[in-house]
């Protein structure tokens, strides 16, 4: 019989969740001691596997089995690595560019230490890609031979995600002649995974779409050969792609706390608290117009109490919508469709493809926001009291309903159009050029009370100054290494006290 050297615990460990299995050698110490001194020659092998702990972290743990027969414990190795390589979903080989000046600039270190031993373990080959300035990793995604890769890893926050996504789409619409410029050009599905190693000042998309910023369990999630599809939503100006993004578009209040976190990286994670209390007390708002296309065809809604969870059947149900019209079968109406019109005086307008959950709102901005449906929440904040917003702002950290004010509307949508005033009044007149030299005389010196005319866009991150753009989903055009949020995730105490019945 083959026995586990470890007594205490037995342990079921789907195939799927199996990272390696490897001879083990023992030396003459370790023959001399305890349990093998009674075997003349003890044949063993380990088994790593994932072991789940408390709040959705992963973690590398090990198992030893031995046994007096030679032959039987090299069959036990053969049938279990045939076992792995029938897990068709993993990847062999892996492109990886490392951020080494994102959050505190550790993404280097992060790597080395935690990541590429899990990758070795694994018998993953990589190709590693130290960044040297802005867009290094886009660049190179459009000129690397990218078929030879079954995976691209980014090592950062979500600033390198972003480059690193604008690559992979970018290269797919030119190898397939897409203009990207189009607003209505049918963009061609990323079929190349995405992994995220959070090594930023921010990761809002590994926290959303795995449950927790580590990573370690971002690389076991690469290793086992996890796929969540995931929205990606395009930005124009005047029939010109400005930039695409997957998790917060937000003008006003958080785009006017990034412009001014901008300022003060040298303040590290803590600029933006500093910002955020600022822009609080600045208390701007600024009038334009929205219009949208309601999301019709879309299961849910973002007030009801349904999270998107790993194996989520409403993406799951977006996913055959999306092969039907693959096929030719789906009605494309989208021109047919009424548009609805809203103008006003807003302190934010959020467009979130993803709840945009994160340690400090569990929650996140839309927590019933799914990764796959073809939608996303618009949320138009208008313009209210101090204390009124301040209302709406706490409730992002508690289990209240954050949509419950008479001052906020959410809307689930497939795409929207937002005019600034200013840019409807005409940009070239002599009047909005004072406006917007006034505008930024008030910018800098916040102190005065008039309204500025303008804000910036806060793209997943980035800024973006533009006072009319246009807002596409485009429904599953990425896909990561990851299987989003499990329900139920138990933590290290009930894995090390189970019962469960043994894989060998």
């Amino acid at each position: 019989p083959v026995r586990s050297c470890v007594y205490t615990e037995n342990c079921f460990v789907p195939t799927s969740e199996i990272i390696a299995v490897e001879e083990t050698e023992f030396n003459k110490k370790q023959r001399n001691t305890g349990k093998w001194q009674k075997m003349a020659k003890p044949h063993a092998f380990t088994v790593y596997y994932v072991k789940k702990a408390r709040n959705h972290r992963w973690r590398c743990s090990e198992l030893t089995f031995w046994c007096v027969d030679e032959h039987l414990c090299n069959q036990w190795i053969q049938a279990l690595k045939e076992l792995l390589e029938m897990q068709k979903s993993r990847p062999k080989q892996l492109l990886v560019y490392i951020n080494p000046y994102g959050g505190k600039r550790q993404g280097k270190r992060i790597y080395e230490q935690k990541v590429a031993p899990l990758f070795s373990l694994a018998s993953i080959s990589t190709d590693v890609v130290i960044t040297e300035h802005a867009n290094h990793a886009k660049d190179n995604l459009l000129e690397v031979n990218i078929n030879k890769y079954d995976g691209v890893v980014c090592v950062g926050g979500d600033g390198m995600f972003s480059e690193v996504m604008h690559g992979l789409i970018g290269r797919m619409q030119k190898d397939s002649g897409i203009d990207q410029n189009n607003p209505k050009a049918p963009l061609v599905q990323c079929n190349i995974r995405i992994g995220i190693i959070p090594a930023g000042s921010t990761d809002c998309i590994c926290y959303s779409t795995v449950g927790v910023a580590d990573p370690v369990t971002s690389a076991l999630h690469i290793i086992v050969g996890d796929c969540q599809p995931l929205d990606v939503s395009s930005i124009h100006h005047n029939n010109t792609l400005v930039k695409y993004y997957v998790s917060l578009l937000g003008y006003g209040f958080y785009g006017d706390i990034l412009k001014d976190s901008e300022k003060k990286r040298w303040m590290g994670p803590m600029r933006y608290d500093y910002s955020g209390f600022k822009t609080f007390l600045s208390h701007h708002y600024y009038e334009g117009t929205i219009s949208f296309q309601p999301a019709k065809r879309a299961l849910g809604s973002p007030r009801d109490k349904d999270r998107c969870r790993a194996g989520c059947y409403i993406c799951k149900e977006s996913e055959q919508q999306l092969a039907e019209e693959h096929k030719g079968c789906g009605l494309n109406d989208e021109e047919d469709e009424e548009w609805k019109v809203i103008k006003g005086k807003f302190l934010a307008i959020n467009a979130v493809n993803m709840s945009c959950a994160c340690p400090r709102s569990p929650k996140g901005l839309s927590p019933a926001a799914h990764l796959a449906d073809g939608s996303a929440d618009l949320i138009l904040v208008r313009k209210c009291s101090r204390f009124d917003f301040l209302r709406y702002l706490v409730r992002h950290t508690n289990h209240d309903d954050q949509f419950d004010f008479s001052f906020v509307d959410v809307y689930r949508v497939k795409s929207f159009q937002f005019t600034s005033k200013l840019s409807e009044d005409n940009e070239s007149s002599v009047t909005d050029i004072g406006k917007k030299r006034f505008g930024q005389f008030c910018r800098d010196h916040p102190v005065c009370c008039c309204n500025i005319a303008n804000s910036t866009w806060n793209c997943d991150g980035e800024t973006l100054d533009s006072s009319a753009i246009e807002v596409r989903v485009h429904c599953q055009l990425m896909k990561l290494f990851a299987r989003g949020i499990e329900e139920n995730c138990k933590d290290e105490a009930a894995y090390s006290h189970s019962s469960v019945e043994q894989l060998l």
